[in-house]
């Protein structure tokens, strides 16, 4: 189908996508005017919702506004399992109660996304759990070793001699069997989830099912701007962060990732992601309005303009004029620093974590990096009355109200 051709609703559907397979069945089934049942499976191994699992979600939230029904599968089996996709070594195997837990916290954390109009949340545990030893061989029995195989990740790992459990094996088997299931049209997924989706589509077949369409989307990357956005290697921002946190951490992202989460991040128009992506090449002052603009936008999704505006404020005053946050973490002088009615500052900053050691401590005290109650200090004791309740401040963004 030429670009011509597509209808509207398909050339929203398809906005941001890295794969559709294939387009023209995708192109097919809307033209029947029927609701396409849209399937995405999310693991519950971590708790909360982080901007990189938002982009499937958001695509999820595409297809509902277009009058679709969301499948959202809670997969508290396959978590138990682990996915190995775009991993280089074994997966620990997560507890029935830990996944559990997960699910719990998240699942509210995704309603911030989707509506709850066409929507039909599932667990997979309901069809996997009571397979027994003969649906077990009667699923692995529609899928080669050979075919596995040729999944990167794997083939890397048996080149290189690592270690491929065999219930490595079967976590695309069981995801794949979850588009039968749930008799998925389409399914979303990661573009680190293409061959998960693709087996899902040929189990449907081999069960007698339409093959889904599959559409993946791109990752995002995480703040350090190098793997993907992921809890566990904490480079995330969070959906319920809140707004002055979140838009923090957003002014940190590499000014080459600008483009990518005004993309994948926000609701910008092509005009204004390519404004901004033009900026950040920049550098300097024009990266950072640019970065404004993005963080300003991803507060908005999820806590609204007005909480958008007040986190743009709150950064201000805390970056921009060097004032302390509306909440500061306490902490006790540590004993040890104290020497009759002086504070050994160096020890203060190092055993507080605010510094690697006592010698990088001394070296932001000598370059004006610390200041006690908004004053600049640079040498290395002071008096104990003057430390007691004070604002330690080191560099801009890290505030202690020391205590006694």
């Amino acid at each position: 189908m030429t670009a011509e051709a597509a209808s509207p609703e398909l050339e929203t559907l398809v906005r941001r996508a890295e794969h559709v397979i294939p387009r023209e069945d995708l192109a097919t089934r809307l033209e029947r005017g029927k609701p396409l049942r849209v399937k995405l499976g999310l693991d519950p191994t971590a708790a909360d919702v982080t901007l990189g699992w938002a982009v499937p979600l958001r695509k999820l939230r595409d297809f509902q506004d277009a009058g679709h029904l969301a499948v959202l599968i809670i997969g508290d089996f396959t978590a138990r399992v682990g996915d190995p996709s775009g991993k280089s070594e074994t997966r620990p195997q997560l507890t029935k109660e830990e996944v559990q837990g997960y699910a719990h916290s998240c699942l509210a954390s995704l309603m911030d996304i989707l509506s709850e109009d066409n929507l039909e949340v599932r667990y997979n545990s309901e069809w996997l759990e009571p397979m027994d030893m003969g649906d077990i061989l009667r699923l692995t029995a529609r899928y080669t070793v050979a075919q596995m195989l040729e999944r990167d990740d794997f083939s890397k790992r048996y080149r290189g001699n690592r270690p491929i459990s065999l219930v490595e094996f079967m976590y695309p088997l069981l995801q794949g069997y979850d588009s039968v299931a749930v008799a998925a049209d389409v399914e979303l997924g990661g573009t680190d989830q293409l061959f998960n989706l693709g087996v899902g589509r040929d189990l449907q077949r081999a069960y007698g099912q339409e093959p889904q369409v599959l559409m993946t989307l791109p990752l995002l990357e995480g703040l350090d701007g190098v793997q993907k956005m992921s809890q566990s290697l904490g480079n995330y921002v969070a959906i319920r962060e809140e707004p002055e946190v979140m838009f923090g951490q957003l002014m940190s992202m590499p000014d080459g990732l600008v483009g990518r989460y005004a993309l994948l991040a926000t609701d910008m128009t092509p005009d204004e992601i390519a404004e901004v992506e033009a900026a950040a090449r920049t550098g300097g002052p024009e990266a950072g309005r640019a970065k404004r603009r993005v963080a300003a936008r991803v507060v908005a999704i999820y806590h609204g303009r007005a909480a958008a505006l007040g986190a743009e404020a709150a950064f201000d005053r805390q970056f921009k004029d060097n004032q302390a946050p509306d909440e500061v973490p306490a902490a006790a002088i540590p004993p040890d620093a104290i020497d009759g009615v002086a504070v050994y500052l160096p020890r203060v900053l190092a055993e507080l974590g605010l510094a690697s050691s006592r010698g990088e401590a001394r070296r932001l005290l000598s370059q004006g990096g610390v200041r006690v109650n908004g004053e600049q200090v640079t040498g290395e004791e002071l008096p104990l009355d003057e430390v007691k309740g004070a604002l330690l401040q080191v560099g801009k963004r890290r505030f202690v109200r020391l205590t006694a």
